[in-house]
């Protein structure tokens, strides 16, 4: 057997041993797979395991997460820090080799992956934040920006509807550093394919744009390298390379079902090393000498690679000091104070959507966050999310900073996460608040990685107004406060819009959701920076406080009439905003009691969507003013006075409450 072989099954028997050892994991794909993975690892992707993190790295995505294994694998034999006790670990609490790969956790994760599809997504986004920093810093003769985005995907990925968005929009751009490797097995969980996909996947993605490329004998490490160099050498087109494999290859579960998922069993992890020529078959976690030391060689070549570059980028930066200053802003923190300089200057006090606020603020982040690029699905002008003058990115236009995704809001989310996972640029999208639900997973995925995308989410409640119940979201601010580490931030005026557009463009690992308004809201006299708390008195009883009326977004405004209202009946209340209910939530004790006495038991939570989740605050005392079922199709302010969402009916409530206690 050639030490190349050698490898291959090297990455097989340690996949197997670290699945079996954790009595759970998927080994189909990492024994089927391992060609691709070490052909493309070795020969044909420029990575530095001593610097996981080089600007001009390859990058390489697992989109079918499940097959784990196989990339800590590669880390491990390339000197990525795993260690073989990690790999024996593989499974375990606080292990660096969890089921799935999580980006942050595991050096050389470059993406969390494990909903299928999502790797593919987010390689789209890291492809085009490469097209657009090549376009705004590349000079002839200094490619600083000159690498290629790998996705390694099966057929469960190309199921799943997100592929074809995904893949459609990086054909309609033309990102020709994009490749995605299709590791065509031809078996999922309940069996062939056949019974669900017969699609001719090749066809369907050449009509994307792609160049399409097939690989028959996917143990061939010279055609998978033959048909990477190929798709390589197309500029113009992504590539799409179909491989044909056999999961579970070596073992007596080959080409079956049950390879897929769970561990092949120990007498069948000896049968497959027997069947691969490996010595002492009988032992686990046995990786000769010179399986190391070939990979240790490979590793020794992808140093160099960075020491190449990394004198072509001195020597660009002493021709181009401009350029490389500018180069240091895209990568460096946001500069906070001016930030609030910017943000904080007063916009028109007349009644305005929080929408449009949030537009004037965007143009205005433009001039000073360079690396600002975003866009919305297909609805730009009514999100007010377009910078001016910023051009549109595509294939003529790579350096664009608005983005156009289409109606393709899951792709959208997961090409975000993408654009900031590769690192240098400040990221937004946007679209209706009720089609947040199509983006659920990418954003979850977005949460755990850390990452501090803005979605912008206009159209906010049963405001829509006139489109009817279908476009009046109800219980999606409920779902996007259970998710953890997600700022949902709802602003009642123009000086809360730009409250929550502060955190965003300051945040570090957390996303943030600002939710807008269609319809025109007055600026509150009382809103203030202290929105920045995620929630404060925005005006206090005029005597002694007998309740508290909490509100968000457009209802501030009616819980401060429904105040008045009250007071001219000598009963006194306190009215709480509080557009974030996550920060709110991260303030100390003393502030949570001073804006939310205990010893105050009669709270209203007014808000035009689902009570969900505001018991917390209102206690078993309190009462909603919220929205009990779906909307209707009428003009806004009926839907508000039919809802119950006015100053009378909020003044009853409380009084109600009052009486109650």
């Amino acid at each position: 057997m050639n030490i190349e072989n050698k490898c291959v099954n090297a990455i097989r028997v340690l996949s197997a041993d670290a699945i079996q050892k954790a009595k759970s994991g998927h080994p189909g794909m990492a024994l089927g797979a391992a060609p691709i993975a070490y052909e493309l690892w070795a020969r044909h992707m420029n990575h530095n395991p001593k610097n996981p993190k080089w600007a001009n790295r390859d990058r390489f995505i697992l989109s079918a997460g499940h097959g784990s294994a196989m990339l800590y694998s590669l880390l491990h034999f390339f000197g990525y820090g795993l260690t073989l006790d990690d790999m024996k670990n593989f499974r375990q609490d606080g292990s660096l080799t969890p089921g799935h790969p999580e980006y942050g956790h595991t050096a050389g994760v470059e993406a969390t992956t494990g909903p299928l599809g999502s790797g593919i997504g987010m390689g789209v986004g890291m492809a085009m934040a490469e097209a657009h920093l090549a376009a705004k810093f590349n000079k002839p003769g200094f490619p600083i920006v000159d690498h290629y985005t790998f996705v390694l995907c099966g057929d469960g990925c190309l199921m799943e509807g997100i592929s074809s968005e995904a893949l459609s929009l990086a054909g309609t751009f033309g990102l020709g550093k994009l490749i995605v490797l299709y590791d065509s097995n031809r078996i999922t969980i309940e069996g062939s394919t056949d019974i669900a996909f017969t699609e001719d996947v090749r066809q369907r993605v050449a009509a994307f744009g792609f160049q399409t490329l097939t690989v028959e004998d996917g143990n061939n490490l010279a055609e998978i390298g033959a048909a990477i160099e190929e798709a390589k050498a197309d500029k113009t087109r992504p590539s799409f390379i179909i491989v044909k494999t056999h999961i579970g290859y070596g073992s007596p579960k080959q080409d079956s079902a049950s390879s897929h998922g769970e561990p092949l069993g120990e007498e069948n992890v000896i049968a497959l090393k027997k069947n691969l020529g490996w010595d002492k078959p009988e032992e686990t976690f046995l990786i000769p000498a010179d399986v190391y030391a070939h990979y240790g060689k490979l590793a020794e070549t992808c140093a160099a690679a960075q020491a190449q570059w990394d004198k072509l980028f001195a020597d660009y930066a002493e021709k181009f000091p401009d350029d490389k200053k500018l180069w240091d802003e895209y990568y460096a923190p946001a500069d906070v104070e001016k930030l609030a300089a910017e943000i904080f200057k007063p916009l028109d006090d007349k009644p305005q959507a929080t929408r449009a606020s949030s537009g004037v603020i965007i143009n205005r982040l433009k001039d000073i966050l360079p690396n600002l690029i975003g866009g919305s699905a297909d609805l730009g002008p009514s999100n007010k999310t377009v910078m001016k003058g910023a051009g549109d990115f595509g294939k003529d236009n790579y350096g664009g900073r608005n983005l156009h995704f289409g109606i393709r809001e899951m792709a959208m989310a997961a090409i975000t996460n993408g654009l900031i996972l590769h690192g240098g640029l400040k990221v937004y999208c946007a679209t209706f608040f009720v089609f947040v639900d199509y983006m659920k997973p990418m954003m979850r995925l977005a949460s755990l990685m850390k990452l501090p995308v803005t979605y912008i989410f206009t159209h906010d409640s049963i405001g829509v107004g006139e489109d009817g119940p279908t476009h009046e979201p109800i219980e999606q601010l409920a779902m996007l406060r259970a998710q953890p580490n997600l700022n949902v931030f709802r602003a009642a005026d123009s000086v809360e819009t730009a409250a929550g557009w502060y955190l965003a463009a300051t945040a570090k690992e957390t996303p943030t959701a600002l939710i807008l308004t269609r319809q025109n809201l007055p600026t509150i006299k009382g809103s203030s920076k202290d929105a920045l708390k995620g929630g404060y008195v925005i005006s206090e009883a005029a005597g002694t406080c007998a309740g508290i009326l909490i509100a968000t977004g457009s209802e501030v405004a009616t819980a401060l009439d429904a105040q008045a209202l009250l007071a001219e009946e000598k009963i006194f209340v306190r009215v709480v905003s509080m557009p974030c209910q996550e920060i709110f939530d991260a303030q100390s004790d003393d502030y949570k009691e001073s804006v939310l006495p205990k010893a105050i038991r009669a709270r209203v939570a007014v808000e035009a969507a689902s009570d969900f989740g505001w018991q917390k605050y209102i206690g078993l005392d309190g009462a909603t003013v919220t929205m009990k079922g779906f909307g209707s199709s009428a003009p806004a302010n009926v839907l508000f006075e039919k809802f119950g969402f006015t100053k009378e009916n909020v003044a009853r409530v409380m009084k109600s409450v009052i009486e109650n206690l």
